[in-house]
């Protein structure tokens, strides 16, 4: 069973020596590590020798994990307030299951999507991510999705 602390996936890619063929030139190395630690993504710490994120998969895994932490939260706080405000109601806690876990769901699915295609707009334009802007990425994710789904509330009325 692998370690906790090997989380991250190291990728080595190999060349030719520059030149050609022979001589003494050796093999180029080139190591890239792929940033999939949940505590460095709530650390906003990259590993390696650039302290940003480089890869479609980190760029996509950090902001859907600020999306999905932040998401969590929100969905706690009014799972928990759902609670106490239904909790005489004869099926209050039926409903606030449910209407959770709903919410979550679509909010879940929303992040994979919206985050991958952060990830694949910064990928190709060449740019590299920074830990915080995945953060922003990711928690903005959840705030315009409560935005939508009040003004949606309010628009019917």
């Amino acid at each position: 069973m692998p370690s906790p602390k090997a989380s991250f996936i190291h990728l080595t890619k190999r060349g030719a020596s520059p030149g050609g063929g022979g001589g003494g030139g050796g093999n180029m190395s080139k190591d890239y590590s792929v940033n999939l630690s949940v505590q460095q993504v709530l650390s906003l710490w990259v590993q390696g020798t650039v302290p940003t994120l480089q890869h479609f998969t980190e760029m996509w895994y950090w902001v859907f994990l600020w999306c999905l932490f932040s998401s969590l939260f929100v969905h706690g706080a009014v799972g928990l307030l759902m609670c106490v405000m239904l909790q005489r109601h004869k099926r209050g806690r039926l409903i606030t299951l449910v209407l959770i876990s709903a919410g979550f769901i679509a909010s879940l699915t929303g992040g994979v999507i919206t985050s991958a295609a952060v990830a694949g707009v910064y990928r190709v334009a060449g740019k590299d991510m920074a830990p915080l802007e995945a953060l922003v990425f990711g928690v903005g994710q959840t705030t315009l999705t409560i935005i939508i789904s009040f003004s949606r509330i309010l628009a019917t009325l």
